[in-house]
């Protein structure tokens, strides 16, 4: 699965991980995440992550 990285603070989302802290499982894709999830480290929302370039 893809990861995407906050362009704000370089977070990165790993769906392997999940964000166990907001409640999300591990296997969540980055699609799947609520549409008011926000970057555990900063704050910003969903449109301010992009996909990590591998």
């Amino acid at each position: 699965m893809q990861r995407y990285v906050c362009t704000v603070c370089n977070y990165v989302y790993d769906p392997a991980v999940g964000d166990p802290d907001s409640g999300i499982a591990p296997g969540t894709a980055f699609a799947d995440l609520p549409e008011d999830w926000i970057c555990p480290l900063c704050g910003a929302t969903k449109d301010d992550f992009e996909p990590q370039e591998s």
